[in-house]
């Protein structure tokens, strides 16, 4: 899978699992590292939505 693909999904979904989980990272930094966004940002993200 490309970049840009994974990128346009997290922009619209703002979710990291699902971003991981297409692209197999084991870990979360991964995807974020993969994503070019920011480290701070995605814990903003992830704390603002409940499971």
């Amino acid at each position: 899978m490309r970049r840009t693909k994974p990128y346009l999904i997290y922009k619209k979904t703002k979710n990291l699992r699902v971003i991981q989980l297409l692209l197999g990272h084991k870990k979360l930094e991964s995807t974020v590292r993969y994503l070019g966004i920011e480290v701070d940002d995605a814990l903003v993200i992830s704390e603002s939505v409940e499971v």
